[in-house]
C-alpha cells in the first residue's frame, strides 16, 4: 500500500462547515456546508424574478442569510449564466438558475457558480460544492470552521453554533 501524498502547501484546509462571506451582498458571515458530493454551490433564494437587460438575462432574488431566521432579507441582482438541471439529495431533479457569485472562504476570495434554490427547510442556507473547492481547498471532515469564525459579539443568537 502506498502512503498518502504529502499535503499541498498551496491548498487551504477547510472543515465540513464554514463561515463564508458574500461580498456582492455585503454579508461578511454566512454559514455554509462544505459539500464534496455536490458539483456546484447553492444558496437559498426566493422571490426570483428573471428579466432581460442589455441583451442578457438577469435574475433578481432575495436571500435570508441566517439559519432558522427570516430577518435581514438581502436582495441581489446578477446576470444569469445558464439554467441547470440539478438533482437534489432526495433525488428530485429541478431546473435552477446558475449565477456567478463572489465567495470568501477561509480568507480566499473566489468567483464560483452558485445555483439558486429554496433551501429554507435545509440545515444550511448555502452549500459550497466541488467546483469551488477544486480551486485550492482541502476538506478535513473532522473540522468545523477551520477558516475562522466571527467574534461571539458579532454572531447573532439564531446563527447557531
Amino acid at each position: 500500500m502506498s502512503s498518502p501524498a504529502p499535503p499541498d502547501p498551496d491548498r487551504v484546509v477547510v472543515g465540513w462547515r464554514e463561515w463564508v462571506g458574500l461580498p456582492q451582498a455585503d454579508l461578511p458571515w454566512v454559514k455554509a456546508k462544505i459539500d464534496t458530493g455536490a458539483r456546484s454551490s447553492s444558496i437559498h433564494a426566493f422571490d426570483l424574478e428573471a428579466f432581460e437587460a442589455d441583451g442578457r438575462e438577469w435574475v433578481r432574488f432575495s436571500i435570508h442569510p441566517w439559519q432558522r431566521s427570516d430577518e435581514d432579507r438581502t436582495e441581489l441582482t446578477v446576470p444569469v449564466l445558464d439554467r441547470r438541471e440539478v438533482r437534489s439529495s432526495n433525488g428530485q431533479v429541478e431546473q435552477r438558475y446558475a449565477v456567478a457569485m463572489d465567495v470568501v472562504l477561509a480568507g480566499r476570495r473566489l468567483t464560483t457558480v452558485m445555483t439558486l434554490s429554496n433551501r429554507d427547510e435545509m440545515g444550511f442556507r448555502m452549500l459550497i460544492g466541488r467546483e469551488a473547492l477544486e480551486r485550492g481547498f482541502l476538506v478535513d471532515a473532522s473540522l468545523s470552521y477551520a477558516g475562522g469564525r466571527p467574534r461571539r459579539a458579532v454572531r447573532r443568537k439564531n446563527w447557531g453554533k
